[in-house]
């Protein structure tokens, strides 16, 4: 027995363990290698004898101490067959501390020898202790040698055997399959710690690891960081490396160094390099200094391999990075050990500054499916179970997904073993659905057949969950108890490794076999703990960004947490985990609930990209539908992952969740490394509208995927594949997948670097895929746009591989196609191959070949071309080296190029632009255009231009001796339509100028030419005059001298509307441009130029033989009074002057007075504008013109010493009409100068005097000289804000003036002198005062004080206080007026009095008016003013009452006017309208009324009374046989008051108007009405409008409507009446013969009606109205023959009827219509040709509504035309139709042609809106608003 068995003291107990260890050697081995990872289990063992070899161990085990010897004797008994009795004593013996006794565990203390392999002798403390020997270098050479065989053969020893744990297959540990490694070529950006960057792929199917390092370098440090996510085999790689070095395969290496960042990060003091590899690695066996300086030495050839960079600590304390870090910096710089090669492994994420630049990035992007294949074929060794575990991996397509990541893959195999034997084929699908149950199966898959321990798993599981928030992966055996090592090793949950700190500072440590392992653990403590509630677990279900923060020391190690308690949160975890929770289910069931409602609230919120695909890993390990599609329905449409890695499982799950979304959705994932075979988890994914892959280091392999996988996207709209370094043949490979792609818009394969071989093969592409319609390459951009054809989709799909069907072909025929190559490099033989590739191709929209090496000859061929090419739009060569010897090639080649539209060459800008129009037959049909050219060629021969084209060459350096040479090249376009030539910005100067002027008439008629740049002289722009002679195109000519701005063009509207392609397709476009041309003035246009008398007089010489009309615009900084005599005195040579314009020129004092002068000396002039001594326009007449001068001198200062002088001036003029002196300096002196000169100046128009400083005194003197101007027959005068002073004159005198007097505020001293000036001013017969501050007691003042010998006198007064004032008072002033008031008028909302005054005034019979107060029950005050009333209304024939108020003052008005109204014998009109009268008012008025026998005017309209009031009214009816005029509308009639009514109406034989409008009358109140109305034969008016008549009521009417034989009017609109009713009426109607106006609109009459109406029609018919009333065209047209002709039509209304299809035409003459009214009626084009032509037979036409049509520009053409013709037409209304912006500048042209029309009404048509305003600037009467804003009619009009 051994020392340690008698120590022991249990002989017995000891040799049963030696003899059951003996029986399984193997067990004990790994158990060896588990509790002891350095302890070499050497050869020379072998040799004893089996007892011995075991009781060897055991001490090794023993002498470790108390905690691992116990963890040893727990996996005994857990593992083993071990009988009852003998692990009862084993555990009571050995399984607690008590076991051991004091002297054991001292002297079962580690030994560092202990740990050491067998013939390995430990150094000495440290390598730095041992003196410095001197030796030979061949003894150096010898011990270094002998150092790095002991390092490759403890290597060796480490990787020798990796023994299978019990249950697992031996592959389990010797399986390697090499994931997929990309190189990353971009430097890395270590300030940002960032890690992407522009990445070169490595596709191979097995990287060699000698291709990891670059053995090329032979300078500066060589670090290669390999990046890779949690499970991808970076430590595996790691040892796989030194385990391929000890093998000898990494021959460039004589020594690699394997260390781990979790297990340096617990020193805490600063190393040398030769501690850390010595002290911490493997010391020599002697003098280490010689061995280090070797290595030093040949450090090239020695590799340091750091696994877990991302777990290296980095302190941000003042200190700076901790001591491991530090080192770890200066191996990466080469400042220690320089040249030696270092590897680190990390996650991505942020990595520590100290990593150089220059590094060599290495991503790790686990499997793909040969790789998968690959690793199950070396994992399973037996055949069947392999074929079993590859048909389910091809059958679970997540399970194959999930095994994209290396360490998943590793543990499906696993569950693949441990399920397969025992289950049916497919069943992985339900078992292994997700990573958390590929974990949970494993977990069953380690434990023996029902024997899972819940507890150990559960503690197991905190002490996981507790290493997590501590950042701790790293165990001792103090920190997990005995039991658990035990548990986690013998169901290899555990792993274990010596842990060295120092020299003699080494333990053994524990961590779980995977950080993710630990994860899963942590979250099954989490979710079956009872020690856990819901409120702490929901705090761990939170999403991880990957980006992470620059003040983030290392990444989290959650990393999976949330995902494996999402997963766990599955229902079908929940027996699991109640099986851990010992039954527990309601307490599970309630975490995974709470897990749930968390991340649906994470689900609506809105995440980062990285934690998008967090989300979507928690969702889809949840396997819960309804959360999925809260998921899906709740990400954005844009959905953005941009610059973190993605792997094949991310994809795998974005799409999994895509499938529950029903809306598109874009896809970025920019700057996003991929995975080769990433794409693949993209198929089928319906839901992916935009593809986004720019920037993601995608491979070749990649994107053969990805090709594969498009197709299968039916929704895909874009994908972008830009900044992705793919070679030409991948993007070959690509843009052959888009003729399967039918919903492809656009592909971006920007930033790729392709050649030009390719750039011209992708062109290609673009001639013959039918979808493609641009391709765009510019420098690093490449893009392709499409467009799909006109197949459906299902069509597509159903046949996609029928490229050359019918319907494809005819898409190719029909799309037009875009190329732009620009920067491409292209030379002269690439442009022959694309202009040969190019002719057999579509249409082409546009050709860009610009910034290109085309050079003079590729340039002409391109332009040769152009004609062949179909170009509809633009070729651009711009900056192809073109010379000025090129231009002239140019030129010639484009010469016979029908549809070139413009050419724009600089070769100073290195422009060179064809623009192109639509070839003559895609515009329109051959005969169609054919015909419409030959009735323009009828209308204009030889004048308009069939087309027009644009020649610039522009600063492109001609002289003089280019232009002969140009003019012949230019000489062939000109055939071919009107030419815009532009020769701006070259040499020409006077010699170049004089040239071109006698070349031009060779070049036809252009449109324009423009010089400018040229360096002209003044005699050379002068002499250019001359060309308005020699040119008959020429029209305007604008020169602008300083700024060298010399253009000569045509007509230049309606050029430049067939220049823009807007032409016209109906023959009244033809008509209205041809009379417009011939009526289009000449112009010169001459600014910044120096006007002296010379050139001026040069200037007019050189104008004389100019044809005209002619139009003279002059324009300088400030002309003489010289100059400007000059220029007047020449004006009576110039014959064919029409306008002369100084515009922004500065102008003297003494120009008024010269230009007034003018209107005597040339008789020609009928307008002088002269604006602010810097506008002058001088308008002159045709001999056609009718007589009459307007002369205006505004804002130019003129004050009263000029008056005189201009007076005389203009007296000299016999034909004045108008005189504006608005906006000058007057004042009151000057303005009473000027009403003393006012007689000698001969003005019978208007005298404008606004704006001139005057106060109430200019207004009182006007008053007073009104006597002394006989012509006067009006002024107006406000000295408000408007400030307006205007004088009306006539030609004859006549005998009634009108004053308006507004806001004079008149003062209490100025009433007296008002009252004078009336008195005087005998034939001022109507005075208005608007709000001039006169109150009560000022008008009543100035009513007593104005006195006339005879007369009438109007005084209307508009105050604010009359709204407030009662009736009582305004009365009360009126009472105290000197004359007889004959009418007053009171409105108290419109604040208005008005009274008329008879002089002289006839006193009344005091006696009897005391009698007739006798009778009135007033009070003393009111019986004064009564009295006084009757004395001045003695003589009152009208008392009108409107909107006034007669209850607020207890009916004392209403007492008094009945008082007033019993003393009113000659009373004929009384209105009470819009008032409120108390039903007591009511009986005094109508008792006051029924003494008013002699009134012949009732007018009680728009009241509303009660029945009681109203029947009193008609009861003062009684008795008044002289009533002519009746209106009650809008009183309430019932049956007992329309009795009243009939009754009284009955007894008026002398009736003659009759108006109850809106009464609800009905049919049977119309019946007795009509009885009523037989004695009324005087009747003129009948209005029963808006009374619900109906036929029945009509019937009744009709009988008696002969017997009324003075009918003139009669309104029966918005009735009931049917076709039959208005059949009845219209035979009735025909009998009255004095019938005017007709008003039958607003009932359903239809044509019955209209033809019963245009049988014969009354033929003195003024007006009718026949809106709303079911007319068809028919019905309509009938009514126009009728009306046709009639000589006494005014008006004419069938708004809202249905004339479509009707043509509605007036052929005779309509002398007196003024309006027509033809709103909503459905015209078209068509119907309003004839109608429009109809309007210049109605020569008194004012009005013309054509609203809510369909009228188009055709419509509007042929309206333009007769404009001009119709004097008096004042509005037309085209609201609502359907002009565009061509038919409103016809308009706008028809209004230039001269027409008083004030405003057209273009609103809601479609014109743009900038258009609209243009057009409006232009012509200001086109009114494009809502609202209807009339403009003033222009000055002068």
């Amino acid at each position: 027995m051994d020392p340690v068995g008698l120590q022991l003291g249990n002989k017995n107990l000891w040799s049963c363990l030696v003899r059951l260890l003996t029986k399984d050697p193997e067990w004990l081995n790994a158990k060896m290698k588990f509790f002891l990872p350095n302890t070499d289990l050497d050869s020379r063992n072998e040799t004893l004898d089996p007892e011995q070899r075991v009781i060897l161990q055991l001490n090794k085990l023993h002498v470790q101490g108390s905690d691992t010897w116990q963890s040893f004797i727990h996996c005994v008994c857990m593992q083993l067959e071990v009988p009852l009795d003998l692990e009862v004593l084993l555990l009571s013996t050995f399984g607690y501390d008590d076991g051991f006794t004091s002297q054991l565990g001292a002297e079962g203390k580690s030994q560092p020898e202990s740990q050491l392999h067998h013939g390995l002798k430990r150094p000495h403390q440290s390598c730095g202790s041992s003196p410095r020997r001197k030796q030979c270098k061949k003894q150096q050479l010898e011990l270094a040698k002998k150092y790095l065989q002991l390092l490759r053969t403890s290597a060796q020893q480490r990787y020798r055997s990796q023994i299978p744990g019990s249950g697992q297959p031996h592959a389990f540990h010797q399986v390697y399959v090499p994931p997929i490694l990309r190189r990353a070529t971009a430097s890395l950006d270590t300030p940002e710690g960032a890690i992407m960057g522009d990445v070169k792929v490595e596709d191979g199917a097995d990287v060699s690891i000698s291709d990891l390092f670059n053995t090329r370098v032979n300078k500066g440090p060589r670090v290669t960081v390999l990046l890779g996510k949690a499970g991808m085999g970076k430590t595996t790689l790691a040892h796989r490396l030194c385990q391929k070095w000890a093998e000898g395969h990494l021959n460039c290496f004589q020594a690699l160094f394997l260390f781990e960042f979790r297990q340096l990060n617990l020193i805490t003091r600063f190393l040398t390099p030769s501690e850390l590899l010595f002290d911490l690695y493997l010391s020599p066996e002697s003098d280490h200094d010689t061995v280090f300086q070797y290595l030093e030495k040949n450090a090239d050839q020695v590799l340091l391999i750091f696994d877990g960079l991302d777990e290296a600590l980095q302190p941000m304390g003042p200190d700076g990075p901790g001591p491991v870090l530090t080192l770890f910096s200066h191996l990466c710089n080469g400042t220690l050990l320089p040249g030696c090669r270092v590897m680190a492994t990390s996650r991505p994420g942020k990595l520590p500054a100290c990593l150089p630049a220059e590094a060599a990035m290495v991503h790790m992007l686990g499997f793909d499916g040969p790789r998968v294949e690959e690793y199950v074929n070396h994992f399973f060794s037996a055949q069947p179970s392999r074929e079993g575990a590859l048909v389910e991996l091809q059958t679970n397509g997540r399970l194959r997904s999930l095994c994209a990541v290396p360490a998943l893959c590793q543990v499906a195999c696993l569950c693949l073993h441990h399920l397969l034997p025992d289950h049916a084929p497919g069943q992985s699908v339900a078992l292994l659905p997700n990573m958390t149950q590929l974990y949970m199966q494993m977990v069953l898959a380690l434990s023996p057949p029902g024997h899972l321990l819940t507890s150990s798993l559960l503690d197991l599981g905190e002490v996981a969950l507790r290493g997590l928030e501590t950042g701790k992966v790293i165990f001792y055996a103090k920190d997990i108890a005995p039991p658990l090592i035990a548990f986690g090793a013998t169901h290899s949950l555990l792993t274990s490794f010596c842990v060295r700190t120092g020299p003699g500072h080494q333990q053994t440590g524990y961590a779980f076999t995977h950080l993710s392992l630990q994860e899963f653990l942590a979250a099954l403590h989490l979710m079956a703990s009872p020690k856990v509630n819901k409120d702490t677990l929901t705090q761990y279900v939170t999403l991880h960004s990957r980006w992470v923060q620059r003040t983030k020391a290392r990444l989290g190690l959650s990393d999976h947490l949330p995902t494996f308690l999402a997963g766990l949160a599955s229902c079908t975890c929940r027996p699991f985990l109640s099986h851990l929770a010992q039954g527990n289910e309601d307490c599970v069931g309630a975490k995974q609930a709470a897990v749930v409602q968390v991340l649906k609230k994470l689900a609506t919120r809105k995440l980062t990209g990285p934690k998008v695909v967090e989300l979507c890993h928690c969702v889809d390990e949840t396997q819960e539908p309804e959360l999925a599609s809260l998921t899906a329905q709740s990400l954005p449409y844009q959905l953005p992952f941009h610059n973190f890695p993605l792997t094949c499982t991310d994809l795998a799950t974005l799409t999994n969740i895509l499938e529950h979304r029903e809306a598109p959705i874009h896809l970025d994932f920019d700057g996003c490394p991929l995975e080769p075979h990433c794409p693949e988890a993209l198929v089928g994914c319906g839901q992916i509208e935009n593809l986004r892959l720019a920037g993601s280091k995608i491979t070749a392999r990649g994107i053969s995927h990805l090709v594969k996988a498009l197709p299968l996207c039916p929704q895909l709209k874009e994908v972008s594949f830009r900044d992705n370094q793919l070679s030409d043949q991948v993007v070959l490979n690509i843009v052959e997948v888009l003729p399967h792609l039918p919903r492809l818009r656009k592909l971006d394969l920007s930033s790729n670097s392709i050649c030009v071989s390719t750039l011209l093969c992708l062109a290609r592409v673009a001639v013959t895929c039918p979808t493609v319609r641009m391709l765009q390459a510019r420098e690093a951009d490449l893009i392709f746009l499409l467009s799909p054809p006109t197949e459906t989709t299902a069509e597509l799909q159903r046949a996609p591989d029928l490229q050359e069907s019918d319907g494809q072909r005819k898409g190719a025929q029909s799309r037009s196609l875009t190329l732009r190559l620009q920067k491409c490099q292209l030379q002269v033989h690439d442009a022959e191959a694309l202009i040969a590739l190019l002719q057999e191709g579509p249409h082409l929209e546009e050709v860009d070949l610009s910034g290109n090496q085309l050079e003079d000859e590729g340039c002409r061929l391109m332009a040769e071309a152009a004609s062949q090419l179909h170009i509809a739009r633009k070729l651009d060569l711009s900056d192809n080296g073109l010379s000025v010897a090129g231009v002239h090639c140019v030129l010639r080649a484009v010469s016979a190029c029908w549809t070139l539209a413009e050419l724009h060459i600089s070769l100073q800008h290195k422009t060179v632009i064809f623009m192109f129009a639509q070839e003559p037959e895609e515009q329109k049909g051959p005969q169609e255009r054919a015909a419409f050219l030959d009735s323009l060629m009828l209308q204009m021969p030889s004048e308009l231009p069939l087309s027009s084209r644009r020649m610039r060459l522009t600063h492109c350096g001609l002289q003089e001796k280019h232009l002969e040479q140009l003019c012949k090249a230019l000489g062939g376009s000109c055939h071919l339509g009107h030419l815009h030539l532009d020769f701006s910005g070259n040499a020409l100067g006077d010699e170049g100028a004089a040239r071109l002027a006698q070349l031009l008439p060779g070049l036809g008629a252009l449109q324009s030419l423009n010089l400018s740049e040229n360096g002209l002289s003044l005699d050379a722009v002068l002499g250019l005059v001359r060309c308005f002679s020699t040119l008959q195109w020429l029209f305007r000519l604008d020169i602008s001298f300083e700024s060298q701005h010399i253009l000569l063009r045509g007509d230049k509207t309606s050029r430049d509307m067939w220049a823009t392609g807007s032409l016209p397709d109906f023959p009244a476009a033809a008509k209205f441009l041809g009379f417009r041309q011939r009526c289009i003035p000449r112009s010169l246009c001459l600014s910044e130029c120096p006007l002296e008398p010379p050139s001026l007089t040069r200037l007019c010489a050189t104008l004389k033989d100019c044809p005209g009309p002619l139009e003279l615009q002059l324009s300088c900084e400030f002309l003489s009074d010289q100059s400007l005599e000059t220029l007047l005195d020449c004006l009576p040579q110039l014959p064919q002057l029409s306008l002369l314009q100084l515009s922004q020129t500065g102008l003297s004092p003494k120009s008024p007075f010269l230009l007034a002068n003018t209107l005597s000396l040339c008789p020609r002039v009928k307008k002088v504008d002269l604006r602010s001594l810097h506008h002058a326009t001088l308008h002159f007449r045709s001999n056609e013109e009718e007589e009459g001068v307007c002369c205006g001198f505004t804002g130019c200062s003129l004050s009263q010493e000029h008056v005189e002088s201009l007076c005389w001036l203009l007296s000299k003029c016999k034909d004045l009409s108008q005189v504006d002196l608005s906006a000058n300096l007057l004042g009151d002196s000057g303005l009473r100068c000027l009403l003393e000169c006012l007689p000698q100046v001969p003005i019978s128009g208007l005298l404008d005097l606004s704006h001139n400083s005057i106060s109430q005194e200019s207004a009182l003197y006007l008053l007073e000289t009104l006597p002394s101007c006989p012509r006067v027959r009006e002024a107006s005068v406000n000295l408000g804000s408007e400030q307006s002073f205007r004088i009306h004159f006539s030609r004859e005198d006549q005998a009634g003036k009108t004053l308006r007097l507004s806001e004079c505020s008149f003062r209490p001293e100025h009433v007296s002198r008002l009252a004078t000036g009336l008195s005087k001013s005998l034939q001022l017969t109507e005075l208005t005062l608007t709000q001039c501050c006169l109150g009560q007691k000022q008008l009543a003042i100035l009513l007593s004080l104005v006195g006339r010998p005879a007369g009438l006198f109007s005084l209307r007064v508009q105050e604010p206080w009359a709204d407030r004032a009662r009736v009582l008072s305004l009365l009360e002033v009126c009472a105290q007026a000197s004359g007889s008031v004959t009418e007053i008028s009171i409105s108290e909302t419109q604040q208005q009095l008005c009274v008329q005054l008879e002089f002289p005034r006839q006193e009344e019979n005091p006696e009897a008016v005391a009698l007739r107060l006798a009778h009135c029950d007033l009070g003393a005050h009111h019986s004064l003013l009564a009295g006084q009333l009757m004395e001045t209304c003695a003589r009152l024939r009208q008392l009108s009452l409107s909107q006034v108020n007669l209850c607020e003052d207890d009916d004392a008005s209403s007492l008094l006017l009945q008082s007033l109204l019993l003393s009113l014998s000659e009373l004929k009109t009384f209105r009470l309208t819009s008032s409120c009268v108390s039903t007591e008012g009511l009986a005094h008025l109508a008792s006051g009324l029924g003494h008013c026998h002699h009134l012949e005017e009732l007018d009680l309209s728009n009241n509303q009374f009660d029945e009681e009031g109203t029947k009193a009214l008609m009861r003062a009816l009684e008795g008044k046989w002289m009533l002519k005029r009746l209106d009650l509308s809008h009183l309430l009639l019932n049956s007992s008051t329309l009795a009243l009514l009939t009754h009284r109406l009955s007894q008026m034989t002398c009736l003659q108007s009759l108006r109850l409008n809106r009464n609800s009358i009905g049919d049977v109140g119309c019946c007795h009405l009509s009885e009523a109305l037989r004695a009324a034969t005087s009747l003129e008016e009948l209005d029963l409008s808006h009374n619900q008549i109906g036929d029945a009521g009509v019937q009744h009417l009709a009988t008696i409507l002969p017997g009324l034989p003075e009918l003139r009017k009669i309104d029966l609109s918005g009735n009931s009446i049917s076709s039959a009713g208005g059949v009845q009426l219209a035979e009735s109607l025909v009998l009255c013969r004095r019938l005017e106006e007709l008003m039958l609109g607003c009932n359903a009459l239809g044509d019955p009606t209209a033809l019963g109406l245009a049988q014969e029609l009354p033929q003195h018919l003024r007006v009718l109205h026949l809106p709303f009333s079911h007319l068809g065209p028919g019905g309509a047209l009938s009514l126009a023959q009728a009306l046709d002709g009639s000589p006494h039509l005014e008006e004419i209304s069938l708004a809202e009827n249905n004339l479509a299809g009707g043509v509605l035409r007036f052929c005779m003459e309509l002398p007196l219509l003024r309006q027509i009214d033809l709103v909503s009626c459905k015209i078209d084009n068509q119907t309003a040709k004839l109608l429009t032509s109809s309007f210049t037979s109605c020569p008194a036409l004012e009005v013309i509504l054509l609203s809510w049509n369909l009228l188009g520009d055709e419509a509007a053409a042929e309206l333009a035309q007769v404009l001009p013709q119709m004097g008096r037409l004042k509005r037309v209304d085209l609201e609502k139709n359907q002009i565009t912006a061509l038919g409103a500048w016809f308009l706008a042209e028809g209004l230039a042609q001269g027409s008083s029309i004030q405003v057209i009404r273009l609103w809601n048509n479609p014109i743009p809106c900038d258009m609209a305003q243009h057009l409006k600037s232009q012509e200001p009467r086109l009114d494009f608003a809502f609202f209807d804003n009339q403009p003033q009619a222009p000055w002068g009009t």
